[in-house]
């Protein structure tokens, strides 16, 4: 099930005001998990920017074990419970997979922008820690489904481990002003993954659901497509 983005422009990256609020919440931290390794490549997520992002369609969540299989019918998952969650594609199948689909693979704008749905925090939940409950084995039912939609629709955003068109950078440098992927050689940008090292282990795992949380590609990935929307009247 495909959701309609509408466009518009956001600020794409991690803002002052999200890493004020970032430090806040260490200084605030009683523990000692700071947040001082996470400050340190922080500059992978900016400078923050304005991006223009045109209207598109975008799965509501990332493909599943089961709907893989309509392309790549001898597909299999080892880190998938069942065929309706979430699957994680490793590099022996992505490929094909990606030249199998009739869909292509989100911008990096568009991901964020599609997860941020308008908000300019953390998560589209606001800029508390997330309850490890909230994003973790989101798809055992419909209703856990549904309670994880942002304002466009979209569920369980940050997640998994999703993957985007665009090759890595590690900052934003230079970076086109509308959606448009970077293109080139060499891995590709991932978003989110919060859920995929589950149980937390109290290592602030949480930074992985914040909507401008970026890396390269490592061992597997989810795949939530887009879809270009119809031209209206021919043209």
């Amino acid at each position: 099930m495909f959701r309609e983005i509408p466009g518009g422009t956001f600020r794409m990256g991690l803002s002052d005001a999200e890493l004020s609020a970032l430090r806040a919440l260490d200084e605030a931290d009683a523990s000692d998990n700071s947040l001082e390794c996470f400050f340190a490549g922080a500059a992978r997520m900016r400078p923050v920017r304005e991006v223009r992002v045109e209207p598109f369609l975008i799965a509501r969540h990332p493909l599943t074990v089961a709907q893989i299989r309509h392309w790549l019918p001898e597909y299999e998952d080892e880190y998938a419970e069942s065929d309706g969650t979430v699957a994680r594609v490793t590099d022996d199948d992505l490929d094909a997979l990606v030249e199998a689909l009739p869909f292509r693979l989100p911008s990096e704008a568009e991901w964020e922008y599609a997860a941020r749905a308008g908000t300019t925090t953390f998560t589209f939940r606001g800029n508390e820690i997330p309850d490890e409950d909230e994003i973790l084995d989101v798809f055992a039912d419909e209703k856990r489904v549904a309670a994880s939609e942002n304002a466009f629709g979209l569920a369980a955003t940050g997640c998994a481990n999703e993957l985007c068109a665009d090759v890595w950078t590690p900052h934003y440098e230079n970076a086109p002003s509308d959606a448009r992927p970077r293109t080139g050689d060499g891995l590709r940008v991932v978003r989110g993954g919060g859920a995929d090292v589950s149980p937390w282990q109290g290592c602030d795992e949480w930074l992985l659901l914040l909507s401008a949380f970026r890396s390269a590609y490592d061992m597997f990935t989810a795949i939530r497509p887009v879809a270009s929307l119809p031209v209206v009247g021919g043209r």
